[in-house]
């Protein structure tokens, strides 16, 4: 079992930015992949970054060149850098985890999936106000 759980969100004029962070913690080995989704009121959840425990990353064309992902040197916190932030990117955003394979290809399966995801944070709210 793996637990996750999310800080960091918060409200930001458009045009700002802001940083989520995720810490996970149990069972290091049941998860080689950590995301982010998020979802807007009224709309189905989005993947927007992924990052596999080998380097592999992959982010949503609509969030690409403005999000960045990472993690620390433990593989146990990963973060959401959030850049040039847009009233469309208000939404719940979470974390998320599970086992995948590491090719580009696969990454993006999981990112348009939400089934493909094992383990869920409970979510931090972001907000962006133009």
């Amino acid at each position: 079992q793996v637990q996750l759980m999310e800080s960091g969100g918060g409200s930001v004029q458009a045009g700002g930015s802001l940083r989520v962070s995720c810490v996970a913690s149990g069972d290091f080995y049941a998860r080689n992949f950590m995301a982010w989704f998020r979802q807007a009121p009224g709309q189905a959840r989005e993947g927007i970054a992924i990052l596999h425990a080998v380097g592999t990353i992959h982010y949503a064309d609509s969030v690409k060149g403005r999000f960045t992902i990472s993690q620390d040197n433990a593989g146990n916190t990963v973060y959401l850098e959030m850049n040039n932030l847009k009233p469309e990117d208000t939404a719940m955003y979470y974390c998320a985890a599970g086992l995948s394979g590491s090719r580009p290809v696969t990454l993006v399966e999981v990112l348009k999936d939400t089934g493909k995801v094992k383990y869920w944070g409970q979510g931090t709210q972001v907000t962006i106000s133009s």
